[in-house]
Order: structure tokens, then C-alpha cells, then sequence
């Protein structure tokens, strides 16, 4: 059961807005992305149901959004009936965690991509000479996916195993991942955005939009994680992750 409900009724006022509107959760989550048991948690008021951190905020700020409300005093509304909750309840790792490690794999993600961006101007430049001299491109090269691009090469982690997993999203879409038990990572990745990410044992991975998201590993494509608007948690380690790939 929800826990008593504090002063302030942000649910009720949601879905005051929304009847108003005549519009159903499903018709909101179909707009927004937000699967429909996380906006009936807001109309009750059981922040159980929700992500922490910014994720819960932007979910307020989206149902807010779509029923004619002022998003950012929404938001204000939340924190004030919920001033510790807010912010921590319904993730299971509250506290972020930034060490040496987490500056030192962000320093190897940075230095992976510009190699990766040296190693495709030769390419690039072999593809505009073969169209110059009126070349077609091989089918079996047609088409790949976005997050794909300039990744076949990369195999191994820098320090040679465990696992690069690269991440794109479609469209807007909350991202949470815990890289080897240690690293607690959470985004809001908008369209276009991408995250690479290196693995030694495991990487834990949930997506508030599984069907937003595009992910390969070691170079792989990988399967996708799961249909549009569904919430999925994924475990991927170095003994595991070839049943995500579409191809061993």
C-alpha cells in the first residue's frame, strides 16, 4: 500500500486536468512515452512506482505538459509534497557514486572515439572516391544501423576484455545503468544522443522506452531491448552477452 499521503495533492490535480481534457493514460502514454502505470502512480501519489533523481521530475514534467498545466510548477508542487522522496525513492541506487575510476573510463571513452573518428576518414575518403568514378556500394553494406557507424572494428574494452556497449536513443528516453556494481549512471538521453560505456564483469541496464533504444556491443549489433514504451531491465556480463546480439 502507498504510504500516507503528505500535504499537497499534485495526483489529484493531474488528473482533475486530465478529465478535463478527456483524455485517458493510455492517450498520454502513447504521447509521451511514459508507461501508463507510471502516470496512474502520479495520480495516486505513490512515488513507489517511480524512478529517482531527475527521471521522476521529468515524468511530472511530461503528464504536467500534455493535461494543460504549468510543467515547471508541477514540478515545484513534487518536490514541495515529497521533499526527500523526490529525489531517491523507487531507484535502488540513490547514492552516486564519482571516483577515479568513473573520471578514468570517461577519459577511455573520449580517447575510443576519436581513434574511431581517425580510423573513418580513410574510409570516408575511399567511399567518395568509388562514387566519383561511378561505383555502386556492395547490398550487403547498404544500410546500417546509426549506432553502428564507424563501430564494426571495436572488439575489446581498451584494456582488452569485458565488454563496450554503445547506446543510442531514437527519441527522448531515461537511461539508468550500474557498470560492474560500482558505478550507479543515470540520463535523460534526448534523440541523437549516445553513451559509450566499458565493462569489465557486468553492466545492469534499464530503459523507460526499451523500444528508444539502439545498443551494440563489441561492435555487435544487439537485439532490441524491447517494444516501445515498455520499461526493461537488461543484464548483460562477459559470459551473457552473445544471446543479446543479432549475430554471434
Amino acid at each position: 500500500m502507498p504510504a500516507e499521503r503528505p500535504s499537497g495533492d499534485l495526483g489529484k490535480k493531474l488528473r482533475e486536468a486530465r478529465e478535463r481534457r478527456g483524455v485517458s493514460l493510455r492517450d498520454i502514454s502513447s504521447s509521451t512515452k511514459v508507461s501508463v502505470s507510471v502516470l496512474d502512480a502520479l495520480e495516486r501519489n505513490d512515488i513507489s512506482r517511480l524512478p529517482g533523481g531527475i527521471f521522476g521530475r521529468a515524468f511530472v514534467r511530461s503528464f504536467a505538459k500534455e493535461v494543460g498545466l504549468d510543467p515547471e510548477t508541477a514540478i515545484q508542487e513534487f518536490i514541495a509534497q515529497f521533499p526527500l522522496d523526490s529525489v531517491t525513492a523507487g531507484h535502488p541506487f540513490s547514492e552516486q557514486t564519482v571516483d577515479e575510476e568513473a573520471l578514468d573510463s570517461d577519459r577511455r571513452a573520449a580517447s575510443t572515439f576519436l581513434r574511431l573518428v581517425v580510423l573513418s576518414m580513410p574510409i570516408a575518403a575511399v567511399v567518395v572516391y568509388l562514387t566519383a568514378a561511378g561505383r555502386r556500394a556492395q547490398p550487403a553494406v547498404v544500410e546500417q544501423p546509426a549506432i553502428a557507424a564507424g563501430l564494426s572494428s571495436v572488439q575489446e574494452t581498451p584494456d582488452g576484455d569485458g565488454l563496450t556497449v554503445a547506446l543510442s536513443v531514437r527519441r527522448e528516453c531515461s537511461v539508468s545503468a550500474t557498470v560492474d556494481s560500482r558505478r550507479q549512471l543515470e540520463w535523460m538521453l534526448r534523440a541523437g544522443d549516445r553513451r559509450t560505456l566499458h565493462v569489465r564483469r557486468e553492466l545492469v541496464l534499464t530503459a523507460h522506452d526499451a523500444g528508444a533504444i539502439e545498443m551494440v556491443v563489441n561492435g555487435v549489433v544487439a537485439k532490441p531491448l524491447g517494444k516501445s514504451g515498455e520499461v526493461v531491465t537488461a543484464r548483460l556480463n562477459v559470459a551473457n552477452f552473445r544471446q543479446f546480439l543479432l549475430a554471434p
